[in-house]
């Protein structure tokens, strides 16, 4: 199994018409070469460092056996529990190939006090922990080490022994590691975190997590060829055209798993499509829906549903089942990966973005140091109904008393082309159930609606939320943690991270214009049926 893809409807229209282009223009031959000339003299400077993915199967080959040998090494001592302290695609890339291939991580990619205490709580004497980051600069992941390194000072452990650092050569994280005497494997530099599955990155959490990770270079290597080839056949230039050249513009991305063996993946192409694309005041936005979401009944216009299925090109006597107006993709999990890559990068160019660029993931990190460095006084709230705080941007709460009012009057200023964001700040290992209210809100809302759990989404779609067109309305779900849990050598703790977080990104969200409904839950077990029973009056 390497890679299939169906289309009909609107994107077998675009494939028809935009496809001839991109293959006369060579732009699939023209990626494989790394031409950063592609998206425009604007992205060339950074194009031309962000490319190292198309070789990314070569070039990580040599990876694979001193990840084994360590492996090989931690079992010997009896350690075998992989944890894994990173964010957007170095943790989402992971958390994909071993819930498929079969590897057994534990990914620890929040600032929830309660979530960092059960990661450290679970099995601590039998596990390693790796740290992925670009820089080191990433303030989730640097909180999450010093966790970590106190942790197992405590418990008698060398913290030398147990870390494993994936960063860029020549970071500063790579200094650190090495004067600490921890193990550190290099990544291309010339890769960004989106782009990163098949790197180091993606590579060494799930080869110390089980997985065979030369199977999986093997699956995206079956499909370099067709990648490469200036031709009407390539699934790349189909998906790109798919995605970003319908007319008009189907700019929401509904992305479905239904039968098929790759587990996660739309959460992994989310990040991927989302701070891409998001920018300059355009963007596809991923919806992540699951087969009976609202979206498939209420068949917004401007969503294009893709699904990912085991056989794309199955025939199907019933016309229900063949999905009319649909993408559907199948294929192994590494071939996936890659000819996602491709055709973002694609769709990129047929909207007119850099795909390579984040240029809004900044001002959240900006305006959260803003608020742990000055830490003001907290916002009082415009009211409280029965245990939960309401809090909304400038006039979004005239006149409004109750939960359900509150919520009806965010939906009340989403646009007709516009999509909701459910953004969940709070413990997901203790409110999983949260999640669910996404379907809830895009019923009563009549749009696509994301869920996103904070501070990860902001590694993801955070980008398209600031950078993409501005028609998104905004419900932020934070928690008073029941706990919380010091930050070794930093001033402040998780839970005072993860609010300063989410605070920040309301307050840049408001100043690009838009809309944030704050609903704090004071005692998340009691306030989590309220909160639904107002969502759902």
């Amino acid at each position: 199994m390497s890679f299939k893809i169906h289309v009909s409807g609107a994107a077998e229209a675009a494939v028809a018409s935009v496809v001839p282009t991109l293959v006369s223009d060579l732009v699939a031959s023209r990626i494989t070469d790394q031409d950063p000339t592609l998206w425009g003299p604007a992205a060339e400077a950074e194009a031309s460092k962000r490319l190292g993915w198309v070789q990314a199967v070569s070039v990580s080959r040599p990876l694979v056996e001193p990840i084994l040998a360590l492996r090989e090494q931690f079992n010997d001592q009896g350690v075998d529990h992989i944890v894994l302290a990173g964010m957007g695609g170095s943790s989402l890339a992971p958390e994909v190939i071993t819930g498929t291939l079969g590897g057994h991580l534990t990914v620890l990619d929040s600032t929830a006090p309660g979530q960092v205490l059960s990661a450290l709580a679970d099995r601590l004497e039998t596990s390693v922990l790796v740290v992925s980051s670009k820089s080191g600069s990433t303030v989730e992941t640097d909180s999450q080490r010093r966790a970590y390194e106190a942790a197992f000072t405590a418990a008698g452990i060398d913290p030398a022994g147990r870390i494993v650092i994936v960063t860029d050569p020549g970071s500063p994280l790579e200094a650190a590691a090495n004067e600490a005497g921890y193990r550190v494997f290099n990544a291309d530099p010339n890769v960004g975190g989106r782009y990163s599955a098949l790197t180091a990155f993606g590579l060494v959490p799930s080869g110390l997590a089980g997985v065979d990770i030369g199977a999986l270079l093997d699956e995206a290597d079956a499909v370099l060829g067709e990648l490469a080839i200036d031709d009407a056949s390539n699934p790349g230039l189909i998906l790109g055209a798919a995605l970003g050249g319908t007319v008009p513009l189907r700019d929401k991305v509904g992305l479905i798993t239904d039968g098929t063996h790759i587990v996660g993946f739309p959460d992994w192409a989310e990040q991927l499509i989302a701070e891409s694309t998001g920018k300059s005041g355009r963007g596809l936005l991923p919806v992540v829906l699951n087969p009976l979401a609202p979206e498939l009944e209420s068949k917004p216009s401007d969503l294009q549903i893709v699904r990912i299925v085991d056989d794309a090109h199955e025939f199907h006597l019933l016309p229900r089942d063949r999905h009319e107006g649909e993408i559907l993709v199948s294929g192994s999990l590494g071939a996936m990966m890659l000819v996602w890559e491709y055709a973002t990068v694609i769709a990129g160019r047929l909207i007119g973005i850099d795909p390579f660029d984040q240029p809004d993931v900044e001002s959240a990190k900006v305006a959260t140091r803003g608020l742990l460095d000055n830490r003001p006084e907290p916002e009082a709230p415009a009211f409280v109904a029965d245990g939960i705080e309401v809090r909304g941007t400038t006039d979004l709460l005239d006149g409004v008393t109750t939960l359900s009012g509150a919520v009806e009057a965010l939906l009340a200023r989403l646009p007709e082309d516009g999509y909701v964001a459910i953004q969940g700040y709070v413990d997901r290992l203790a409110s999983p159930q949260l999640e669910s209210i996404r379907d809830l809100v895009a019923a009563q809302a009549g749009r696509p609606t994301t869920f996103g759990w904070g501070p990860r989404f902001l590694h993801s779609t955070g980008q398209y939320h600031k950078g993409g067109p501005a028609n998104g309305v905004f419900l932020q779900i934070t928690e008073t943690a029941p706990v919380d849990l010091e930050i070794p050598e930093r001033p402040f703790t998780f839970g005072q991270l993860i609010e300063a977080q989410a605070g920040g990104d309301a307050r840049v969200l408001a100043e690009h214009g838009r809309p944030v409904l704050t609903l704090t839950l004071t005692s998340p077990d009691q306030n989590i049926v309220t909160l639904f029973d107002a969502v759902n009056d």
